[in-house]
């Protein structure tokens, strides 16, 4: 059985990670955030937890993109050592404003996504109850760079890379 403090922390992971894949393939087509981001998008990174403890994680995403380009749903799974993430996302953009809600599905929780996005950066917080985490993206071309901090529980942060396959 998982105590409080590690479904929490898995829960994180999924929920930061899946929007981790909030980006736009180009800055020049911030009118339509998502547009080009149809597709499967795979990779990998480190997790950091308390007290210092890295744990390497792989991911794969499959995006499908609504035909204006403002709005996301994505599928993530990702697995490392000690985790399994299943989790669904669904994000819509209006004017630089970013709004959503995400679930994951092994563990029966679910919450909400807000942010902003300029100049190709996204800022995105991710919430469930009383948990948040901050997610920084930048996307170049087929590659994601996705850092995530976290200022509760035992998961910490991630640093990943994702490509287009």
């Amino acid at each position: 059985m998982f105590s409080f403090e590690s479904i929490s922390r898995r829960l994180t992971v999924a929920a930061v990670l899946g929007l981790s894949f909030v980006s736009v393939e180009s800055m020049a087509q911030s009118a339509q955030p998502f547009a080009g981001m149809s597709g499967v998008w795979s990779g990998k990174g480190s997790i950091s937890l308390e007290g210092g403890a890295k744990e390497n994680i792989r991911c794969r995403a499959t995006y499908a993109v609504r035909n204006d380009g403002n709005a996301l749903q994505q599928t993530l799974r990702c697995a490392s050592d000690s985790y399994k993430i299943e989790l669904t996302s669904n994000v819509v953009a209006d004017g630089g404003k970013l709004t959503g809600t995400w679930s994951e599905a092994t563990r029966n929780v679910s919450g909400d996504v807000q942010g902003t996005t300029s100049g190709g950066r996204f800022q995105v917080v991710v919430s469930a109850g009383t948990f948040s985490a901050d997610l920084l993206l930048t996307t170049r071309g087929n590659s994601q760079s996705v850092v995530i901090r976290s200022t509760g529980g035992e998961f910490k942060g991630a640093n990943i890379t994702l490509t287009r396959t």
